[in-house]
């Protein structure tokens, strides 16, 4: 079986290789290119999907991350009256989608500090830690949960996401 092989970026900077071209790009499927799954057939290319795939499949189990979660894009044109219980809803699904869990805490404190304004006026940005634990409950359908807790900061200019040792 033949497949189409498409070097990504990161492969053609780092081995200073131009890319490949014509029938030189016609390569077995147990081939090196293969194996890291940057292949195509025909139109289709498989490469995002694989990166993507051994991303999650490389993640360690216990980790903490500080996330600004800008939750005036989540929350605009939404009633006044569920303004603040859809924060609380886009939070957990933030960092379901970041820590890869499904089983997500909120801490009363970020609670508190989504609530301190009303239901009406929830903050524009806010600084959380996202911490990826082991589930204690030998019964829990999660082998994994994750807890978010409010980080206080002064200002939000120049923040990143950081891992922080725990």
């Amino acid at each position: 079986i033949h497949s189409t092989c498409s070097l990504s970026y990161f492969e053609h900077k780092y081995n200073n290789k131009p890319p490949r071209q014509g029938r030189q790009r016609r390569l077995h499927l147990t081939s090196n290119c293969a194996l890291f799954g940057h292949f195509s057939f025909g139109h289709f290319s498989f490469g995002f999907f694989f990166t993507v795939l051994f991303a999650i499949m490389s993640k360690p189990d216990l980790v903490s991350r500080d996330y600004t979660i800008h939750l005036n894009k989540y929350v605009h044109k939404i009633t006044f009256k569920k303004k603040a219980p859809r924060a609380i809803k886009e939070i957990k699904k933030f960092a379901s989608k970041a820590m890869g869990t499904k089983d997500v805490r909120i801490d009363a404190q970020l609670n508190k500090f989504i609530w301190s304004r009303g239901v009406r006026s929830v903050p524009k940005r806010v600084r959380v830690r996202l911490t990826r634990k082991r589930n204690e409950d030998e019964e829990a359908d999660e082998k994994l949960y994750t807890i978010v807790q409010h980080v206080e900061v002064t200002s939000f200019k120049g923040l990143e996401t950081q891992t922080v040792d725990a």
